[in-house]
């Protein structure tokens, strides 16, 4: 079937009215979880092929994360689709006000190669929750996970409905060039302005899910052994190839040799002596990623890892000190697993740096300081973060997700993802039982009536 078709299948399903009803949407809910479960050991063999993510990987960042959001959708479900009623204005005295969730009809879910199966899912379960069709276009870097995942629904739901388009660039240049209702994009911030621009000339409402250089800042109170903990989680998990990965570490001056130490210490209890051979660890996705990320370890002094493995596509998890906010390093958003250092001896030199340049997906600050943490989320704009951990906000179904600025448009997941997919309309149902005839033109003292009623 051509895209062009599958589209209109699916505007024709969406006016049917079959979507709507809440016992419905919660049916596919249902049907969604259990094929995932069922199926559990494919989508963990093709994230094992696709990235050589283990198990615990796999499932923690992936299937179960996706269960836990449809868990959670189902729960609140029928309490976020009612009708909320509206306060009225005196001018509207007599009159109900109430906004309705409806759904926009036909949504375009266009998921990225990192998380390939979290992020084509999660997004899917907010569609479906709030009564559209869909539409999923998976990337082609995960072509095991990208497969899976068009076996997974078509067996579950017919084309009119939930459909996988596979390919490659000319397939998603094509889907962007429908009717369609609703766009949700996950990736880089070019391709998101390519997307945003398609969306445009047809005023499509767009989500947009980027990243950036989201900084780690850890000041000189923090607990250091748990901040190099969580550092190394943060940053190493799938092999750094993390939209919300501490992109750099920004360390004040007197702690800087103690956390390296601690996290090289934290590393080796994490991935063994030679991560780059361990049957655990992660693969860069692509060759091309690859030699991108190699060029990094031409700057700078390595304090930490800097083994590779090209035959395996791994990079040891590597800290780079002596950088500078000149280096290559700094100028694009790394996605893997390389750390760059650069140490502070203000916390202003911090906020005036981070501000200086596009405002970041994530941000994460290690500081016991209620004063510091304090003046970090108020000095410095962000998609979203934590004090004193990494990446964690992200699992949370009433934290909304998603970025500012050239970090992204729009959130979702829980109820935000409900609200994403769903259009907000405003009815007023006026009475009857009398009418206020100085709003008319015709009215004596109309004018001055207003005048008082609007004062």
């Amino acid at each position: 079937m051509s895209i062009s078709k599958l589209v209109q299948e699916q505007k024709l399903y969406f006016h049917s009215g079959a979507t709507r009803t809440i016992g419905f949407r919660l049916e596919q809910l249902a049907k969604l979880r259990d094929a995932i479960i069922s199926r559990e050991a494919e989508i963990m063999n093709s994230l094992r092929k696709d990235l050589n993510k283990s198990e615990m990987e796999a499932y923690s960042t992936e299937v179960g994360f996706v269960l836990s959001e449809i868990k959670h959708v189902m729960r609140h479900l029928r309490k976020w689709s009612k009708p909320q009623r509206a306060k009225t204005a005196i001018i509207h005295f007599g009159a109900k006000g109430k906004i309705i969730p409806e759904p926009y009809g036909v949504a375009l879910i266009i998921s990225p190669w990192n998380y390939p199966f979290q992020l084509a899912i999660a997004p899917l379960i907010g569609a479906i929750a709030a009564g559209n069709t869909a539409i999923l276009k998976p990337s082609e870097l995960t072509k095991a996970v990208s497969s899976l995942l068009s076996s997974l629904l078509s067996d579950i739901y017919p084309s009119n409905y939930v459909a996988v388009v596979e390919g490659g660039v000319e397939e998603s240049q094509e889907l962007l060039n429908q009717p369609v209702d609703k766009i949700f994009f996950t990736g880089s911030v070019n391709v998101g302005k390519i997307v945003m621009e398609a969306a445009s000339k047809r005023l499509v409402p767009v989500t947009l899910e980027l990243g950036g250089k989201s900084p780690c800042i850890v000041h000189k109170d923090a607990s250091l052994e748990l901040a190099a903990k969580r550092i190394v989680f943060g940053k190493y998990t799938n092999a750094g190839q993390t939209c919300i990965a501490p992109d750099y570490l920004l360390v004040h001056r007197s702690v800087k040799d103690e956390l390296l130490a601690l996290m090289k210490k934290v590393i080796h209890e994490f991935y063994g002596s030679e991560p780059v051979k361990s049957p655990n660890y992660a693969k860069i996705v692509s060759p091309k990623h690859y030699s991108r990320l190699i060029s990094f370890l031409q700057e700078g002094h390595i304090v930490i890892g800097g083994q590779v493995d090209p035959s395996r596509s791994t990079i040891e998890p590597t800290v780079i000190d002596d950088i500078t906010w000149n280096s290559a390093v700094m100028q694009e958003e790394i996605f893997g697993p390389i750390l760059p250092v650069i140490e502070y001896e203000d916390i202003s030199e911090v906020i005036q740096a981070v501000n200086a340049r596009p405002k970041p997906l994530a941000l994460y600050l290690f500081s016991n300081e209620s004063a510091v943490q304090e003046l970090i989320m108020e000095s410095i704009s962000f998609g979203g973060g934590c004090i004193n951990d990494t990446l964690m906000h992200i699992a949370s179904p009433y934290l909304p997700f998603g970025g500012v600025g050239e970090s992204g448009m729009g959130s979702y997941h829980g109820e935000s993802s409900f609200n994403t997919f769903s259009h907000m309309k405003s009815v007023l149902k006026q009475t009857n039982a009398f009418d206020f005839s100085f709003r008319y033109p015709s009215a004596k003292n109309g004018l001055s009536i207003i005048r008082k009623v609007l004062k």
